[in-house]
């Protein structure tokens, strides 16, 4: 096989993943592109350079872009720390490293170019494009993408690597004085607010709390006001424990999809049982946690499962295990009904246990509500500008309060295609190369990740990450994002070997 071409947009973390699993497979040579209009190219929004206050929420040994070798980047980091003389300090209650996630960045910086570099020892032609895709158009045998500035370029395959959006605007305060859209990268965005005014932060998630911890990082003494409909927090991280699954193995999981029988959620959650029973957890507390999310005020919360780091029971660390390595063979051979009920009744609660916290961001925080410089508050209903400047916040239970500054803290919608991605999505939905997933995102075969239509898989279309999560539930933690690019990376090369590669797909494609 000679002379394949591989077309990338976006150039994020899950670029990153691919362009290393690719040279590692070493099927070239053959020709890559990379499209990725930002200046934060390899970074994404996630890890662009900012202060070392904002920390990956994941230890090391769950941030390696290297399949199969989870210590790939905690090596990486203790080279880096040689070289620089100094260290990270380990979080006093887990006894793990959180690294700053501008580090982060450097890393997957490195590794990017580290697996050209490698991809051009094998022989491949590698480009970096610094524009943005707006279109697709399928041809036979090939993929046409258009740049805003009107490039063209065909590729044998395409991989949509276009990354999560940016937070929403819920109250509609753009243009506002005194409201920050976006906090990143908050070593700029937060340096104008005034060291004694209030600042709300709307929204209770992982970038709520690297807001809170940054502002107080940097000197600010005025009081603070998390705000959010839920009110509920990340949850915290516990020591690690040693633990190998017996049933919510990948091998067993892509087995069960393979089957290609629906299965119930009673089913999978039977699956589950069995594994917390076996490993010694209570079933029964996994469960409260997961359920009674709305039942416990947030900072209550927030004091048990900070007391409970260093807890026996291995039940939160087998559901943050599993959510991520079996989620998305799992999540397609569930029926309708029970997807939409997760995503109804248990999304939120499974998001915030499975992306928890650092103990020691916790612990910050509840220094700052003991201090009096924190509320967690929930029933958030709206925000209005008022005249002359600053806001009133108003909750649901009526209460009204002013605030000098908000800075908007709201996740985007997992599953939301980020808006810059949307002309080059509806191009391919429009020539029905590609469908709308009801959940969000793009329909995507589960084992190749191939972007299908009509229930027909691509085999030169591809998605990864966030443009997948309707298909597949969770796909942008780096551990699921390793595993998909390994599987398309074998898709690709296999489809492309001479003796595998048939023109069949393409002939019901108008040319």
């Amino acid at each position: 096989m000679t002379g394949i071409s591989i077309g990338v947009v976006g150039g994020g973390a899950s670029a990153v993943c691919l362009v290393d699993a690719l040279a590692g497979a070493k099927g070239g040579p053959g020709r890559i592109t990379v499209f990725e209009p930002s200046p934060s190219l390899w970074r994404g929004r996630a890890y662009q350079v900012d202060s070392e206050t904002v920390k990956v929420n994941a230890t090391p040994d769950d941030m390696s872009v290297r399949a199969g070798d989870p210590h790939h980047f905690e090596r990486w980091l203790e080279a880096r720390e040689r070289v620089l003389d100094g260290s990270y300090t380990v979080d006093p209650y887990s006894g793990a490293r959180f690294a700053p996630r501008t580090v982060y960045g450097e890393y997957l910086e490195q590794t990017a170019y580290a697996g050209l570099a490698e991809l051009r020892r094998q022989g491949w032609r590698v480009d970096l494009v610094g524009d943005a895709v707006t279109a697709a158009r399928r041809e036979v045998g090939r993929v046409r993408l258009t740049t805003r500035h009107g490039g063209a370029h065909a590729f044998d395959y395409v991989v949509l690597c276009v990354g999560g959006d940016g937070p929403k605007d819920v109250y509609g305060l753009a243009g506002t004085p005194g409201f920050t859209a976006d906090p990143y990268p908050v070593s700029h965005r937060l340096r104008t607010i005034g060291a004694d005014q209030h600042v709300a932060v709307v929204g209770s998630g992982l970038t709520a709390v690297d807001i809170v911890l940054a502002l107080a990082a940097q000197g600010h003494r005025g009081r603070i006001s998390l705000l959010s409909r839920s009110g509920v927090l990340p949850g915290v991280r516990q020591r690690h424990l040693d633990f190998e699954p017996t049933y919510l193995t990948r091998e067993r999981m892509r087995s069960l999809a393979r089957s290609g029988r629906v299965f119930s959620l009673a089913e999978f959650a039977g699956i589950v049982e069995r594994e917390l029973v076996d490993a010694g957890a209570d079933p029964d507390a996994l469960a409260a946690e997961v359920t009674r999310l709305d039942a416990e005020p947030a900072v209550d919360r927030l004091r048990r499962q900070l007391a409970a780091v260093d807890s026996p029971d291995p039940g939160l660390r087998i559901l943050q295990r599993a959510v991520p390595e079996v989620g998305p063979d799992v999540w397609p051979v569930l029926g309708e009904r029970d997807r939409a009920d997760v995503l109804r009744s248990r999304y939120r609660a499974v998001m915030s246990l499975c992306c928890p916290m650092p103990p020691s961001s916790a612990a910050a925080l509840l220094g700052l509500v003991d201090a009096g410089r924190l509320d967690i508050l929930a029933g958030l209903r709206r925000i209005t500008p008022r005249e002359g400047g600053g806001f009133d916040i108003t909750l649901s239970n009526g209460t009204v309060s002013g605030a000098d500054q908000v800075v908007n803290a709201v996740n985007a919608a997992e599953r939301r295609i980020p808006a810059g991605a949307l002309p080059l999505v509806t191009s391919l939905t429009g020539e029905r190369a590609a469908s709308a997933h009801p959940h969000g995102g793009l329909h995507v075969e589960r084992a190749t990740s191939r972007l299908t239509a009509d229930g027909t898989p691509d085999p030169r279309l591809y998605g990864l990450g966030t443009i997948a999560a309707g298909s597949l539930f969770f796909t942008f933690g780096v551990p699921s994002l390793v595993d998909r690019a390994v599987d398309i990376v074998a898709a690709v090369l296999e489809h492309a070997e001479p003796r595998r590669a048939s023109r069949t797909e393409d002939t019901l494609l108008p040319a």
